[in-house]
């Protein structure tokens, strides 16, 4: 201690490692953790670990084995504004594994198997900006809605999944979007899907790797790239009447047939029934005047 009562750097040095080395021995296990860091990368971890410090807001769990996020769990570090998780084994259901970090701003769930994307799964994450759900090769739903809450999203990668279609109002409703991952996905390109194909058009948004955005099915289309295959899509949409159509509208006319052949018959019966019920009143009128003389 010096005479101003200030301590030595000997002992201010000491306090600091202690209040480090007190920072080391609530790193989770198989962990390394910095200031308000975590890193978990490649530890085989079959679990979501233990013992995180509530301060952290950078969790990498990158390259392990878990299968599970517990949402209590995550709760616990309402401070998190950055979570990667790609390369694991996340399956089908994450609908409300987030509620608990609202404050997360990147999250990384690529490389995993997702199967499907609810408005519950993300619907929480107010502040998301980028989304990272590629190369999850068992996605095929992502609801219209998904992202109606994630209003901030900038960057979203769907890239390399078993997507087929994607409905237009998922990412047009999104004001802040400026990159979508569309890559090497299986786009069924049908007339329902040109609504989608105009918008990316039209949009502001980037496409990377925009050479590898290609139609998978009808075979006719298969690996032509999107956008350009809007002006073929365009005219055969409005030209071309599939077989459903002819029997939509054979069934329309026999209805209109159909209605039109009973109302007249209708009217025939009615005319018939008054043309009687007037004969038979003109002949009672002349029964009671021949009475009457």
């Amino acid at each position: 201690m010096s005479p101003s009562g200030r301590p030595r750097p000997l002992s201010l040095m000491f306090l600091l490692g202690v209040g480090m080395a007190s920072e080391r021995t609530n790193c989770p296990s198989r962990c390394s953790c910095q200031y308000l860091e975590v890193n978990c990368t490649g530890q085989q971890l079959q679990e979501f670990p233990a013992a995180i410090p509530l301060d952290t807001r950078q969790l990498i769990l990158a390259a392990n084995n878990v299968s599970y996020l517990p949402a209590v769990e995550l709760s616990f570090l309402a401070d998190l504004v950055y979570l990667d998780c790609r390369k694991n084994l996340l399956g089908d259901n994450l609908d409300f594994t987030f509620i608990g970090v609202a404050k997360l701003v990147y999250l990384d769930l690529s490389f995993n198997n997702l199967t499907q994307v609810t408005f519950s799964t993300f619907s929480h994450l107010l502040s998301l900006v980028v989304l990272k759900i590629s190369d999850n090769p068992n996605l095929v739903a992502i609801e219209k809605d998904a992202f109606a809450n994630n209003t901030w999203l900038r960057h979203l990668d769907v890239s390399r999944t078993g997507l087929t279609f994607l409905d237009t109002s998922t990412v047009r409703g999104l004001p802040n979007l400026r990159f979508l991952g569309l890559s090497d996905n299986l786009w069924h390109c049908n007339c329902s899907f040109l609504y989608f194909i105009t918008w990316m058009t039209e949009s502001n948004v980037h496409f990377p790797d925009a050479d590898n955005i290609t139609c998978y099915t009808p075979a006719g289309l298969r690996a032509l790239k999107i956008p350009a295959v809007e002006a073929q899509l365009d005219s055969s949409c409005l030209t071309q009447l599939y077989k459903q159509d002819y029997i939509f509208l054979c069934l329309i006319g026999f209805c209109i047939f159909f209605a039109g052949t009973m109302a007249a018959w209708l009217a025939g019966i009615c005319a018939v029934v008054y043309e009687i019920h007037t004969s038979k009143g003109e002949e009672k009128e002349e029964e009671e005047e021949e009475e009457q003389e």
